[in-house]
């Protein structure tokens, strides 16, 4: 059967729709490492079903249908039954589960009914047609009740008995009446979901600054609190409009180098001390953390005379006003400071970044030699340019030629001889 409503793209190590990676574009998408171990694929009656948008359960295929990944299943739900795609199979579901916490002793596990059929593929693309005009009617009826809450999407189940409706909402809402106006309206039964803005977010898409897929859409599937602390950090300018994604909360990849961050500031002094010198007093300005440099001014919110010197430094000073002693000028003498390392060092025997550099004006041009018996003997410098070669008449030409050959004879004889 041909996969029309769950869209693939094959990727990993088999390179076809069986292959180790199942709907690469997917959020939920997981590389299966075992693919190529068959053996492994019935070690479990348990597989992964992944239906619209970010839901994805496990199910117990109780009688022994033989599945593979990318299969289309109906499987049980309440009421009715649903559509789904197989997107794992074997060993790895075990692991899987249990790294979703989805323990069956405690949990309701359903069963796989069949594979689906081409009225269940007919059946679904009818609810799946009806979701958009749903959504845009939902939002009218909310809006006419005065709710405090916005409906973000709306997901049919796939034999299209149920619909699931995705809302935001900043304070708990009262929703009894809406489901009522909901119910009659739609002639389905309805639940009611409730998602944050980065949810919402990650459910439309987008292209986030850095010029990719905003990463709430493409991989994320939880998400940590950030805040402001995080760009305090990393020196970030605190300016709301460059802090906040397109869900209108701070990004999420702020956390990302933060504790790579923390870590190297463990050994750079506090921001809060400032420097006693005998011309003035500097105040801390900004600090590179991985280059370890800290820059001091002689104002406190104004960059006045400023000074950058290294956290050794600084370490050095620090411990002198504390003693009482206070140094001549911030930075060290000339003659003192050490040698600054290259950003670039061959530690793995590259080659130089201008070998292919030539200078155009050399200093050392060329010479010309000359072979002897006693060795070589230079004759004069070559010229930078090649001069322009005279034609040489025929009858030169010919009398050249037959002298080189007289010398190459008589070359041969002594030898020879």
């Amino acid at each position: 059967m041909k996969n029309d409503i769950f869209p693939v793209v094959a990727q990993g190590c088999c390179m076809n729709l069986r292959g180790c990676r199942k709907n690469g574009n997917k959020k939920l998408g997981s590389f299966d490492w075992l693919c190529d171990v068959p053996e492994t694929q019935k070690d479990t009656d348990y597989i992964e079903v992944q239906f619209k948008n970010t839901r994805k359960s496990y199910f117990l295929n109780s009688t022994h249908i033989s599945l593979q990944k990318g299969d289309i299943v109906a499987v049980e739900s309440s009421p009715g039954h649903d559509i789904g795609e197989v997107t794992m199979t074997g060993r790895l579901v075990l692991l899987q589960m249990a790294k979703n916490n989805f323990n069956p002793q405690k949990m309701e596990v359903r069963r796989v009914y069949r594979k689906a059929r081409e009225t269940d593929i007919v059946k679904f693309n009818e609810a799946k047609a009806k979701e958009h005009q749903t959504m845009i009617q939902a939002r009218k009826i909310a809006e006419n009740l005065k709710l405090d809450m916005k409906i973000g999407d709306v997901e049919f189940q796939g034999d299209g008995s149920k619909a699931i409706f995705y809302y935001i909402a900043d304070e708990r809402v009262d929703f009894r009446q809406l489901i009522k106006v909901f119910a009659e309206t739609f002639h389905v039964r309805i639940e009611m979901k409730q998602i944050g803005a980065r949810q919402e977010a990650g459910r439309i898409g987008g292209i986030g600054a850095c010029g990719r897929q905003i990463c709430c859409a493409g991989w994320m599937t939880g998400f940590n609190s950030v805040s402001t602390g995080a760009a305090r950090y990393q020196d970030i300018s605190l300016n709301p409009q460059k802090l906040a994604g397109q869900c209108g909360k701070l990004k999420c990849c702020m956390n990302y180098e933060l504790n790579t961050y923390i870590e190297a500031l463990k050994d750079i002094p506090s921001r809060e001390i400032a420097l006693e010198t005998l011309e003035h007093t500097y105040f801390h300005f900004k600090t590179d953390v991985f280059k370890r440099l800290m820059t001091y001014s002689t104002d406190k919110t104004n960059a006045v005379n400023l000074v950058t010197i290294s956290v050794e430094r600084v370490k050095e000073i620090i411990v002198m006003n504390k003693n009482g002693e206070k140094p001549a000028k911030l930075s060290l003498p000339e003659n003192a400071q050490k040698e600054q390392i290259s950003d670039y060092e061959n530690v793995v025997g590259q080659d130089s970044l201008t070998r292919f550099d030539k200078n155009k004006n050399p200093k050392n041009k060329p010479k010309l030699v000359k072979r002897s018996e006693e060795g070589y003997e230079i004759v004069a410098e070559q010229a930078t340019t090649r001069p322009h070669r005279k034609h040489q008449p025929s009858a030169n030409r010919h009398r050249n030629f037959k002298l080189r050959n007289q010398n190459n004879q008589s070359n041969h004889n002594e030898e020879n001889a």
